[in-house]
């Protein structure tokens, strides 16, 4: 495939830098860039904005409001978007739970739903893990028994991802225990407001609200709500996560980190009368960094141009979040190395606004690097662990 931008590709980049100039809250922007607390309302009209704008589901097929861009102006616009600051929006509808009806829904689940899923009037998210079923997910327990239009939800899921901003949630459940662990698994729709549905938040090593526990008391969900077939959601849901690794491989996030690695790296004192940009050892760590995630990039694109062309992700898809995965927490461990002592201090309030009328301790991009870091260490482990997917390219790719 061509690697090189266009003069069409980089009219579009200016596009996307005008729209983002214009659009994007400079407040909002400022916040997503240095590591504060952004809000579900701030990220919904975002959403809203972008929604408007036709570019809210950049890998969906025109019949169905995509914008028809090329595998080129994707990868542009999650470049700038993210280098600009925009915030990241709640996805789970518009990059997993959207293609999966697309392939699998009845015609009346996609006319219902996607519309919804892209104006932002639904917001969905993923009720995969529980308490005893992360990477092996086949070994999954929550139960949905049929009783006449409907099916019987009890159980629990955890780990999930804004549960606490979600009106729907698509669940994995239990509906047979006979034949192999896969078989009797059952993908479904579930309303979060559907009584006997309750959330308990699960606060993360540093001190944020992301995920959560979802528990099922006597659910009752409508039977035409299950997407696929009874019996075989195992097949909808490596549908779905091969779109999950995807999602989890876009880099422009990482290029961000890149981009703010070497800032910092020429602002900050190396502690002997002049900038850590200076010092050979430290460029070239981050040199390493940056030839990999430029290797990364290719194969990232040359991916995407053949789901373009409508072929399915197979153990690709493993590779990309492999590899993106270490290299962004590789790029975390420089930015706490780079600053040094001040990227000890974790002070929460200075990340929420109106919470905190003190000085910074240290530059003030310092302050959000501790939670960044730690909270970069779950992208190994969440969408099956790194070493999960190492097992998958060793089964697939290498036969063994």
């Amino acid at each position: 495939m061509d690697m090189s931008f266009s003069k069409e590709d980089e009219a579009f980049r200016e596009e996307v830098r005008s729209f983002l100039t214009e659009n994007l809250p400079v407040n909002v922007a400022h916040k997503v860039l240095n590591g504060h607390h952004v809000n579900r309302e701030e990220i919904m009209a975002w959403h809203r904005a972008l929604f408007k704008k036709g570019w809210i589901t950049p890998n969906w097929p025109e019949s169905w409001g995509g914008p028809g861009w090329s595998t080129n102006q994707k990868y542009i616009y999650d470049e700038e978007a993210s280098l600009a600051g925009a915030p990241r929006l709640i996805m789970f509808g518009i990059t997993m739970c959207g293609p999966v009806l697309m392939r699998f829904g009845t015609d009346k689940q996609k006319d219902y739903f996607l519309p919804k899923i892209a104006s932002g009037e639904i917001i969905f998210c993923q009720g995969y893990s529980e308490p005893g079923s992360g990477s092996d997910l086949a070994s999954l327990k929550m139960k949905a028994e049929r009783n006449g239009d409907d099916f019987v939800l009890n159980g629990q899921k955890t780990w999930t991802t804004s549960a606490h901003m979600a009106d729907w949630i698509f669940c994995l459940v239990r509906t047979s225990n006979t034949g192999k662990r896969q078989e009797g698994i059952t993908f479904i729709l579930v309303d979060m407001s559907t009584p006997g549905v309750s959330i308990k938040p699960l606060i993360t090593i540093e001190g944020g609200h992301e995920v959560n526990e979802v528990f099922f008391d006597n659910v009752r969900v409508p039977a035409s709500n299950v997407i696929g077939n009874v019996d075989d959601g195992w097949t909808v849901a490596k549908y779905l996560l091969g779109h999950e690794r995807m999602g989890g491989g876009a880099l422009g996030s990482v290029k961000k980190l890149l981009t703010q690695l070497k800032d910092i790296a020429r602002e900050q004192d190396d502690g002997m009368g002049g900038k850590l940009w200076d010092d050979e050892s430290f460029r070239r760590k981050v040199s390493e960094s940056e030839i990999e995630l430029m290797a990364l990039e290719v194969q990232m694109m040359r991916l995407l141009a053949a789901v373009s062309a409508d072929r399915e992700m197979g153990f690709e898809a493993s590779m990309i979040k492999i590899r993106r995965t270490e290299i962004l927490q590789r790029l975390s461990e420089l930015k706490m190395e780079a600053v040094g002592y001040y990227g000890q201090p974790y002070i929460k309030d200075a990340l929420v606004d109106d919470r905190w009328n003190e000085e910074p301790i240290g530059p003030d991009y310092a302050n959000a690097l501790s939670p960044q870091y730690l909270n970069n260490r779950k992208h190994s482990i969440f969408a099956g662990s790194n070493e999960i997917q190492h097992n998958i390219i060793a089964k697939r790719m290498l036969g063994l």
